[in-house]
């Protein structure tokens, strides 16, 4: 057990090595291993990445030995008169119990795995994910009448340091360090909430409701997108979480609702039927 954590700490690093700037928020210039996990459920889901990637260069590594020493030991060369063999019960054993017990272990921490991911925990608060054609509008219903739409920043409009088709002119916010419920649903087509960092990829499905969640351990600004064909402009609804500390969070819950009450306020005035966005 040791050799394996061993080979696949050792497989880890490789791997890692191609990454880039390894804590770096977002996609980086030639990454080439998953964006760093910063919840409880990404680094399960690397976890399993790294047994996976463990068990299968194992057992190539054995297919391409055997082959080899097979064109060696049974060339025409050194068997100029073929063996007429056409059973050996042991080997005919070995390679059907050997299958299933590699597929045992793969199945026992997958099965933990799915469990890990689809039961959410007692959750501190709840975000509204509600995919549309082409952006996504968030409701906080544990904070008031907090909603807002997310747009894709268009080209001409990025700022240096931003990422092309990924920023948005608002952002989810959220604290640090708290267990999040994500229900998200679609008013049109489907679409799916999608954050790799996260290790969450979820249906948005009209007329339904899907839940999942996330628990970000670390502050900082990640980016994920929409991950089902949804149309012309699928590639354009992108998805961007900050992630603040508390103090951050519940001063922006305060700005939030105080803008959405001035929002109202000519409605209320006017008479106007203008809801808070």
């Amino acid at each position: 057990m040791r050799f394996v954590k061993g080979i696949g700490t050792a497989a880890a690093a490789v791997v890692g090595s191609f990454a880039g700037n390894a804590w770096a928020a977002g996609p980086q210039p030639w990454d080439f291993n998953f964006q760093p996990a910063v919840t409880p459920v990404a680094e399960r889901v690397h976890g399993f990445h790294e047994l996976l990637l463990v068990l299968i260069t194992l057992i190539t590594l054995f297919v391409l030995a055997l082959l080899l020493y097979t064109l060696w030991r049974f060339s025409a060369k050194r068997n100029p008169v073929p063996s007429r063999t056409t059973h050996n019960t042991l080997l005919e054993m070995m390679w059907t119990v050997v299958p299933v017990v590699i597929l045992v272990v793969i199945a026992v921490p997958s099965f933990k795995l799915l469990y890990f991911e689809d039961v959410v925990p007692k959750a501190d608060m709840t975000v509204k994910a509600i995919g549309k054609q082409w952006y996504w509008t968030y409701e906080y219903p544990d904070h008031g009448k907090i909603s807002f739409d997310s747009l894709i920043v268009p080209d001409d409009q990025i700022k240096p340091g931003q990422l092309r088709l990924l920023e948005t002119d608002t952002s989810v916010v959220v604290p640090v360090d708290t267990t999040v419920r994500v229900v998200v649903t679609a008013e049109d087509v489907l679409h799916a909430w999608a954050m790799p960092a996260f290790g969450v990829k979820i249906d948005a499905v009209p007329g339904r409701l899907n839940e999942t969640w996330f628990k970000a351990t670390r502050e900082g600004t990640y980016y994920g997108q929409c991950s089902e064909l949804c149309g012309v402009n699928h590639g354009f609804m992108p998805i961007r979480v900050e992630v603040v500390s508390r103090e951050k969070f519940n001063s922006w819950v305060a700005g939030q609702k105080k803008a959405a009450l001035g929002r109202s306020a000519p409605a209320t005035l006017a008479g106007l039927a203008t809801p808070a966005r």
